[in-house]
């Protein structure tokens, strides 16, 4: 163990007697999406950190000492699931040394527990040569605010049990946020159904945005990654752009922290455009994920539309 990681460990029962004075719930969530859910269905009677920032590849978070804090106050830790965080999480959830969020504890959900319809289940053996599959499934399912509506009502449950005095205004909240959601994905769905098939057809550098394609009623024909997590080669390049050019798909749609030179090589190729999308709510400033979800439908129309 490192001398940060160390000491941090050493300090951390002096910093938690400093936290038990506050009556609030301390909720801690892997992504930011998440995090905005819990923000507003909370309210004033939670306070949440997110671990991940959506600059940030979900898959690769640095599991850095100053994580360990927020998860040892934490009463409540709400994670993605499907193993996107397992590359990262598990060691701070070992060294947080907080019982009550490990898995199976009362502060511990899994977000993709609460979420039907999980797209992309791989059927038969899964190895390494496939790429990074998960094995329950797509995990990027916070993208679709149909979902995240059924993932508030879950975490409004989920407070009420931990906080009771609070538990009528949690999940009043948590239906609020979630007949929100679904008002935008409906509307969202209806704005795209009237562009011509044609104009709805998308390529996405990594497979992240089959949740988004799935609510908007898009047709993804390729990927730029040869496999999940893999880098393409010359010839699945070359593959691309003639799937691009014969289906006359104009649009490629990648995160801000995947590299864009190929997508970029591509789109200029295919005379198309490149949309590098933000790849969570951006709760810094202040954006709710509400607000969000309707960012990147907006985004996606107005270069569809064209």
């Amino acid at each position: 163990m490192t001398k940060p990681w160390l000491s941090l460990l050493l300090a951390l029962p002096t910093l938690l007697a400093g936290a038990t004075a506050s009556a609030r719930v301390n909720v801690v969530a892997t992504l930011p999406d998440l995090a905005a859910l819990a923000m507003e269905i909370g309210g004033a009677e939670v306070d949440v950190t997110a671990l991940a920032r959506p600059t940030e590849d979900p898959h690769y978070v640095d599991p850095k000492p100053s994580l360990l804090l927020p998860l040892a106050k934490a009463d409540l830790l709400v994670l993605n699931g499907l193993d996107l965080e397992i590359g990262w999480l598990p060691p701070l959830l070992v060294n947080a040394r907080n019982a009550n969020i490990q898995p199976g504890g009362a502060g511990y959900l899994d977000a993709s527990t609460l979420v039907p319809d999980k797209l992309q289940v791989p059927a038969g053996r899964i190895d390494r040569a496939q790429g990074d599959i998960h094995p329950g499934g797509n995990p990027h399912f916070t993208h679709d605010p149909r979902r995240a509506a059924e993932i508030a009502v879950g975490l409004g449950e989920r407070l009420a049990a931990i906080d009771p005095a609070h538990a009528a205004d949690y999940k009043a909240r948590a239906q609020k946020v979630a007949g929100d959601l679904r008002g935008i994905a409906k509307a969202e769905r209806a704005r795209f159904a009237a562009l011509p098939e044609a104009k709805r057809r998308v390529v996405v550098y990594h497979d992240s945005w089959v949740y988004v394609i799935d609510w908007l009623g898009l047709t993804q024909v390729a990927t730029v990654e040869e496999k999940p997590g893999i880098k393409p080669s010359p010839g699945h390049v070359a593959q691309v752009l003639k799937t691009m050019r014969e289906r006359g798909a104009r649009l490629i749609i990648q995160e801000e922290y995947y590299p864009r030179k190929t997508s970029e090589t591509l789109s200029q190729l295919a005379s198309g455009e490149l949309s590098v999308m933000r790849g969570g709510t951006h709760l810094e400033k202040g954006e709710t994920y509400a607000h969000h979800a309707r960012e990147t439908a907006e985004a996606l129309y107005k270069e569809l539309s064209k």
